[in-house]
């Protein structure tokens, strides 16, 4: 026998923190099955992966009529593939994961909290966001945090008991394959010279960069205004920013304009491997407002790069102050310009800060030691819920 495994996300963005996973819990004998968004992405990954899935529409916003009927569809799905445990990623994905595993009495369910939404919001929409929290820990037989700040934030916001809720290993999504792909020797100087070449870049360029969604709780709006603060100054400046504008959560018109039409910013759009562009860059910016634990600053501190993000539950884990990069008040463009101009003048800080970066994710964010945990973790809950995982030892076959 082998335990069958659903994971469900929102976006199939997701997706892409499972990927080795995915193989090395199948290894261990679980049978594994994907539900998230529809798109070309869910189609790509489960063939790559030899995976079933299912796409389920379910918006990041609050959409009841569209959310019922995202239920409906998980409640058929989970009556018919029958799991043994689900794993509930996202807001959406979590709160609609458990409320359906838990109509079709899934033995063991797992909410992850990769962020706090709530925390950025205000007035009724908080209140709601609050109680959505507290309705997915509620039907949880356990609380993953990627995060050991954002723990704490939902212990004192009395989210989730504390006994419930817990941060596997040192914290992130599944941390960073740092051997293999965002290893800085994999792009030698030539390599990082004609990538940069391809962006028109020039070689003795400062490149500070942004790796993710183009949205305003990512801090665009004080990334365009440290921007216009420095690029006369400093016109080996350059700006890259890798990913796409969103509609939900929109930047300003203003920042869109200074982020689209300065001649020395560039906007790759979205990308599926972000490492050659890490090469590129010399700073990693995340000016975000909130966080769960992001996973740019450590893939970026994988690749030898200094980061500067907000100090903020989630950036807090992610960063060092004064070690692997440098942390600002959100909502503070001064502080953030700033930030970047001592980069910018100090470059052997920057190289310090890069190598410690690298040295503590090889060190404490090593993928393999988030897999044992999980692995771990699930074992001793579906033993808790009478289901022997003897099998599993043994790597099972499917």
């Amino acid at each position: 026998m082998a335990f069958k495994l659903v994971y469900t996300a929102t976006s199939p963005l997701f997706l892409n923190f499972l990927r080795r996973q995915i193989g090395f819990l199948r290894e261990e004998g679980f049978r594994i099955c994907i539900v998230c968004s529809p798109g070309e992405q869910l189609q790509k990954f489960v063939e790559q992966e030899q995976v079933p899935g299912y796409g389920v529409e379910m918006p990041r916003r609050i959409t009841p009529i569209k959310d019922l009927v995202a239920l409906s569809q998980l409640c058929s799905i989970l009556r018919r593939v029958r799991p043994h445990l689900v794993h509930a990623n996202t807001p959406k994905g979590g709160l609609l994961g458990m409320v359906a595993s838990y109509l079709c009495r899934v033995p063991v369910r797992i909410y992850h909290v990769h962020g706090l939404p709530f925390m950025s919001a205000s007035g009724g929409k908080r209140r709601l966001l609050r109680w959505t929290e507290k309705i997915s820990c509620r039907l949880a037989h356990s609380v993953l945090c990627v995060s050991h700040s954002v723990r704490e934030v939902m212990v004192r916001e009395r989210l989730c008991p504390p006994e419930k809720v817990r941060v596997l290993a040192s914290g992130s999504v599944q941390g960073v394959d740092a051997d293999e792909r965002f290893n800085p020797d994999r792009f030698p100087d030539t390599l990082r010279h004609q990538l940069r070449a391809n962006l028109g870049i020039p070689d003795k360029a400062v490149v500070v960069g942004y790796a993710g969604r183009i949205v305003r709780d990512k801090g665009m709006e004080e990334l365009a205004q440290a921007w216009q603060m420095l690029q006369a100054e400093y016109p080996r400046l350059y700006l890259l920013l890798v990913g796409d504008f969103e509609p939900q959560d929109p930047v300003s018109d203003s920042a869109r304009k200074t982020l689209t039409s300065a001649p020395r910013a560039i906007i790759t759009g979205w990308v599926e491997d972000t490492a050659p562009y890490y090469a590129t860059m010399d700073i990693l910016t995340l000016p975000s407002y909130r966080e769960g634990f992001p996973n740019a600053p450590l893939e970026a501190a994988a690749m030898g790069i200094p980061v500067i993000a907000t100090n903020i539950p989630g950036c807090t884990d992610a960063v060092v102050d004064g070690i692997t990069g440098t942390l600002v008040p959100p909502h503070d463009a001064s502080a953030l310009a700033h930030a970047i101009e001592r980069y910018i003048r100090q470059p052997l800080l920057r190289s310090q800060h890069g190598r410690a970066g690298r040295e503590r994710v090889l060190t404490q964010f090593r993928q393999e030691v988030i897999w044992h945990a999980l692995l771990d973790h699930y074992r001793s809950l579906l033993e808790q819920r009478g289901l022997s995982s003897d099998d599993l030892l043994h790597g099972a076959p499917q």
